[in-house]
């Protein structure tokens, strides 16, 4: 007996450092990749080894997480091996997310209210079938049992039932008023609680690190996942400040997420990666054509046989490899409100101050970063559809960022003007900014004359004579370009004769299609006047299509 003891003993101390421990850990999210569809969360914890293997447990992470998609790492004092990691999903009677949990909390609340709404109503339902028994029973015919009530008696049980039925009147109004109110929070919760739910359930996931130390220390372990929920989107705000031939552009991310926990200043990096497309183009197969030949039916497949995995991935810490739209070498460039890493084939954002984006799909601003750039701005009109002259500045994209596609709010000199769209302007390319009208270039455009006469001595054609007036004057402090765009008619039939008499076609040409195009640089309080004329020859047996 006292030789097994000593035996024990032994075992006990030679076999103890290498004794399995679970420590459940207690970590945070310290940093999250955002990409159009999904988002690398990245959790971090310090843990203290006291030698030989331990685990590591990450418990209530979303149920949502890619399992495949884990990936580990860590430094310290303990000279630690990651032997491998799993993930196992456990199903609870309660809601793991704290938000989902609240709001199931409220519609349970509001749910109450209603039914004790409804128990009112039926109360005063009851009420309402014994005062129409009393009414009944006041005005029924007097009998042999029952006489005729005195007129007192009678008056004042009318006065009881008309005060008690306009009561129960006045309380129905009141409960419909306070369901309708009720049943409208409960839409509201209800439509909360169908964004988030997908990523609330009823279970989570645990994600459980096995590692080995072979002497006592610390280590700093770093746990990423990939979760469905989590998109943003480029937004941008250009302030064009038309004294200074400027625009201020404040480039935006607006981020949502609903991925089940909360992101509470969190490094933040905004990629425009797209993992879901793949590496690399699609592969075409051979098309091939052939005589049907009936198939026979499918054998049943029993898909229990091939659930067997293997997540056994033994490495030493901080060896294991990022995700391949992670892998590609990226270039550091320094902005003021955000690093920009540009790839191959993406750009990610990374933002300098830590952000918070509750799980909730609310849209989040970020910043991205802001420029000032220099604008040539010009006028474009139409003045035979309509006399009005429109600002575009032509702005040129001399940073660093790629600026894409996304909605744009415009503001001139501080005041909204229009709701816009950006499309993608890679660094030195230029896009366009739709401004609106513009008061201060006035325009008027006025037919002159319209004039019929025949032509020709021994056969009689008609020859109509057009004559337009466009005047442009600058009404503003400053110099501007005006673009007029007007048009003279084409003839797509030989017996039809078009002639321009003016402009000279060495001043304006008209294209194919007809269009005259000037671009006039207007001083201060200059007018200039334009003038469109042209002939149309046609013989007197042809009726034309098209004429004004």
């Amino acid at each position: 007996m006292k030789k097994s003891r000593i035996i024990s003993l032994l075992a006990a101390t030679v076999f103890a450092p290498f004794m399995l421990a679970a420590a459940p850990v207690d970590s945070r999210i310290s940093a999250v990749t955002v990409y159009t569809d999904r988002a690398v969360v990245t959790r971090t914890a310090t843990v203290n080894l006291t030698g030989g293997v331990a685990e590591l447990v990450f418990a209530n992470l979303p149920q949502t997480l890619n399992e495949q998609s884990l990936q580990v790492s860590g430094k310290g004092t303990a000279q630690a091996l990651i032997l491998d990691v799993s993930a196992k999903k456990t199903y609870v009677d309660f809601t793991p997310n704290a938000r989902v949990k609240e709001l199931e909390d409220q519609l349970r609340t509001l749910g109450k209210q209603v039914r004790e709404i409804d128990d009112q109503g039926n109360v005063l339902q009851a009420q309402g079938v014994m005062l129409d028994r009393m009414e009944a029973a006041l005005f029924a015919p007097p009998t042999k049992d029952v006489p005729r009530p005195e007129l007192e008696q009678f008056t004042s049980a009318l006065t009881y039932l008309t005060e008690q039925k306009s009561r129960l009147t006045t309380t129905r109004a009141t409960l419909d008023e306070q369901r309708e109110v009720v049943q409208n929070q409960i839409n509201t919760v209800q439509r909360q609680l169908n964004e988030l739910r997908g990523a609330g359930g009823k279970s989570y996931k645990t994600v459980t690190v096995r590692v080995s130390a072979e002497q006592a220390g610390n280590l700093q372990v770093s746990l990423s996942y990939t979760v469905p929920g989590a998109t943003w989107s480029p937004n941008y705000d250009a302030r064009v400040l038309s004294a200074d031939r400027a625009v201020e552009l404040g480039y935006f991310g607006l981020v949502r997420q609903n991925t089940g926990e909360d992101w509470q200043d969190v490094a933040l990096t905004l990629s425009t990666a797209r993992p879901g497309l793949g590496g690399a183009a699609p592969d075409l197969g051979v098309w091939n054509l052939d005589v049907f030949v009936p198939r026979p039916a499918p054998v049943a497949y029993d898909a229990r046989q091939e659930r067997a995995k293997n997540m056994a991935m033994p490495m030493v810490a901080g060896a294991m490899s990022r995700e391949a739209d992670q892998a590609m070498e990226l270039k550091d460039a320094g902005m003021a409100a955000a690093t920009i890493e540009a790839g191959a084939t993406s750009a990610s954002f990374k933002i300098t101050v830590a952000s918070s984006i509750p799980s909730d799909n609310s849209p989040q601003k970020v910043p991205i970063t802001s420029a000032r750039l220099n604008v040539q701005s010009e006028y474009n009109t139409t003045p035979k559809l309509l006399a009005n002259a429109y600002l575009t500045s032509r702005v040129y994209n001399n940073t660093e960022f790629p600026l894409l596609a996304g909605g744009m709010n415009v503001f001139l000199d501080g005041t909204f003007v229009a709701t816009s769209r950006m499309h993608t302007v890679m660094p030195g390319e230029r896009f366009e900014l739709a401004l609106g009208a513009d008061e201060g270039i006035s325009v008027k455009h006025q037919r002159i004359q319209k004039f019929a006469e025949e032509t020709g001595v021994f056969s009689k054609d008609h020859r109509l004579t057009y004559e337009y007036l466009i005047t442009i004057q600058n009404n503003k402090r400053t110099s501007e370009r005006v673009i007029v765009n007007d048009q003279v008619p084409v003839s797509r039939n030989e017996k039809i004769v078009v002639k321009v008499l003016a402009p000279a076609e060495k001043d304006v040409k008209p294209d194919a299609e007809g269009k005259l195009k000037w671009t006039l640089d207007l001083k201060p309080g200059e007018k200039r006047e334009l003038t469109v004329k042209f002939t149309i020859d046609y013989p007197m047996d042809v009726n034309i299509s098209g004429l004004e």
